[in-house]
């Protein structure tokens, strides 16, 4: 009953203060479209339509923070116009804007949406109130005795029931109004797609660069480093060798052996470093790497496997990094005492699921590195959705095509 009765605050309020800006809205728009097709052949026309859909521009960055602002929808902006040189190569810009013609659609259908929220949030309640006391306006405003009729005894249980359901109205038209922005105010997909593509090659390429140094430095400081105390240590067995009467057969071996052992760890540093770029386990597929690596967890790990598609190498490595980190975050942060990793492919898609009991309370930004796996992934055309409320458990989902 509680949660039938919950309306936040900013909901109301935009059903109250969103129909002047509907109104205002709605007409822009059907002013804009009604003289842009009076003025079309005339030589007023494309430049009236050129400050119209600007303005509409405008009107909806106006929405969107309306909308952010209360009913706590986050809409993202869409990306400024670029500004050729030439008012006619400009005009052309925005005469072919499909987020202005999206926005000026996005305010025709707010107009009735912006009215049935301001009946429901004000007017309904009021003509409850009317329902429930019909019978006593109506012998207050007729003189003489009346019997209790049909109609009295309709009005006063319509009134309260009829009241009832106002927040789930209210409630229904903010999950509307939320789902229109989300559609019309936002970027168009192609734009969102490349703005996606951009952030995950940045990512990408910061990522790259990083591990390129942390590379080089390794080499310079570790296997560099090795290589040349086994060259000094093999200039020294080479003056051992030097023409003698008794050389120095204890020596000479000590220094072999030491030749030797400086060998096996440059091999094994250089293995190390090579791990990360292309991992061996891969060359059998996610069939064979996946529990490999599940077998490293300090958590024990239940593995399910459906692949019977083997993906491409580019898709096999993110989802082997992915699952990697998706483990190591559940080893440190969430305290689980179990969990389960899910592989399966359908419909040309591939997804990858980490299930674990733990604490919960995992997103994107908190140092668990989710954010940079996410950009990851969006460089190979997948998502990540991240379920973890608070006290468990946590639901991370790796979703990618087949083949790029």
């Amino acid at each position: 009953m509680r949660r039938w009765f919950a309306v936040r605050g900013g909901e109301w309020g935009f059903a109250v203060v969103g129909l002047p800006v509907a109104v205002a809205g709605g007409v822009y728009a059907l002013a804009v479209l009604y003289a842009g097709t009076l003025l079309s052949l005339t030589v007023l026309g494309l430049p009236f339509l050129v400050a119209a859909l600007r303005g509409a521009r405008g009107l909806g960055a106006l929405h969107r923070r309306l909308v952010g602002r209360l009913l706590g929808e986050r809409v993202e902006a869409p990306a400024a116009l670029p500004r050729p040189a030439g008012f006619v190569a400009r005009g052309r810009v925005v005469l072919a804007d499909p987020v202005a013609w999206r926005t000026l659609l996005y305010l025709v259908l707010r107009l009735p949406l912006g009215v049935l929220g301001f009946a429901v949030a004000v007017a309904l309640p009021l003509a409850c109130g009317w329902l429930t006391g019909f019978p006593l306006w109506r012998r207050a405003l007729e003189a003489g005795p009346h019997a209790v009729d049909r109609l009295d005894v309709v009005c006063v249980p319509l009134g309260p029931a009829l009241l009832a359901a106002v927040p789930w109205a209210v409630r229904a038209l903010s999950a509307a109004n939320r789902g229109l922005a989300r559609l019309l105010l936002g970027p168009a997909r192609t734009q969102r797609r490349v703005r996606e593509l951009e952030t995950a090659r940045a990512t990408l390429l910061a990522e790259n660069t990083d591990r390129l140094r942390r590379l080089e430095r390794d080499l310079h400081d570790g296997t560099q480093a090795r290589l040349v105390a086994l060259a000094i240590t093999l200039s020294l067995a080479d003056d051992a060798l030097a023409p003698a009467p008794h050389p120095d057969l204890g020596r000479l071996r000590a220094l072999v052996d030491r030749a030797r052992g400086q060998t096996d760890e440059t091999i094994a540093e250089l293995r190390r470093l090579t791990r990360g770029i292309n991992p061996p386990v891969l060359d059998g597929g996610l069939a064979e790497a996946l529990p490999a690596l599940t077998a490293t967890s300090p958590v024990p790990v239940a593995v399910r496997l459906d692949l019977p598609e083997r993906p491409d190498p580019a898709v096999e490595r993110a989802l082997y990094f992915c699952a990697a980190e998706l483990l190591t975050n559940v080893a440190k942060h969430s305290g689980a005492r179990a969990a389960e990793l899910t592989a399966r492919t359908a419909g040309g898609r591939v997804r990858l699921t980490v299930r674990d009991d733990g604490r919960g309370g995992a997103a994107a930004g908190t140092g668990t590195g989710l954010s940079g796996l996410a950009g990851r992934l969006a460089a190979v055309d997948g998502v990540l959705r991240i379920d973890s409320p608070p006290g468990g458990p946590t639901v991370i989902t790796a979703e990618l095509p087949v083949r790029l």
